[in-house]
């Protein structure tokens, strides 16, 4: 039963182009002033590029979004994440990852955090995609940021709501891609990618589905089960694929502590 779930997790038909150049976010120093930079909550949907004609995954996956919703999107590139609301990531991926367009789409909504290859500061890259905010696209609003503590009020106040943490940038900062300094991400845990390698075979009423994920993490093989969905274990990212995980502290070894999806 299990080898069959994978055989269709892997043969279900995807496009790929290639993959897309990102910013990425560096993790919170302590030492590090954000005064004068700007924070926005760190929304837990699904990174999106749309480089004006394809709305690509990080990996290079072209979504199978209906026309009625990319019709809407602008002529230029922008880079935002795919989302419907706080708790609601296990939806927003099954409706996103489907091989066809479907009514699903209904639901989601594009928020925009960054325009790529745009001249200026963030403000001025931003306000280019303003024009464009419709029913399902939205340009992701930048509050101030007057130094590290209101920054930790921010996060604690989204995380008491549901939120997974926040965003601070420098919006002073050109266009960058690759993992940036200037951006930053602060959450109650903090996160890591590991490429999947195998599976463990699940037990009790997960007996002929996935128990846990075993993957790649640097020369280390992690077994993450907590927080995988009855979809994802019905279904599982396929080998080789990455996936982010989330974690509090490490051994002394550097081994991930209190892993979860």
């Amino acid at each position: 039963m299990l080898s069959r779930l994978l055989l269709v997790a892997w043969i279900v038909g995807v496009t790929w182009a290639q993959k897309p150049q990102l910013f990425l976010l560096e993790t919170f120093e302590e030492d590090k002033n954000l005064s004068g930079w700007v924070m926005s909550e760190k929304l837990d949907g699904v990174r999106a590029y749309w480089d004006g004609k394809r709305l690509l995954s990080r990996s290079g996956k072209s979504f199978a979004a209906p026309a009625w919703f990319v019709e809407q999107l602008p002529p230029f590139a922008v880079d935002g994440e795919l989302y419907t609301h706080r708790g609601d990531f296990e939806r927003i991926t099954s409706i996103v990852n489907q091989s066809l367009p479907h009514e699903g789409w209904r639901a989601i909504v594009y928020h925009i955090f960054e325009v790529p290859h745009a001249k200026g500061t963030l403000y001025e890259r931003l306000a280019l995609a303003k024009s464009y905010e419709g029913k399902h696209l939205h340009v992701v609003a930048q509050l101030p940021c007057a130094s590290n503590e209101a920054a930790f009020a921010f996060r604690d106040s989204v995380v008491r709501e549901g939120g997974e943490g926040i965003v601070v940038r420098d919006p002073h900062r050109g266009y960058e891609t690759g993992r940036l300094s200037s951006a930053l991400k602060l959450k109650p845990y903090e996160d890591a990618e590991c490429k999947v390698t195998g599976y463990t075979q699940g037990k009790g009423k997960y007996a002929h589905q996935v128990g846990a994920l075993l993957c790649a993490y640097g020369d280390q093989v992690l077994k993450i089960g907590t927080g995988l969905s009855d979809a994802m274990r019905a279904v599982p990212p396929p080998l080789g694929s990455t996936i982010t995980f989330s974690y509090k502290g490490t051994t002394g070894k550097g081994v991930p502590k209190s892993r979860l999806l």
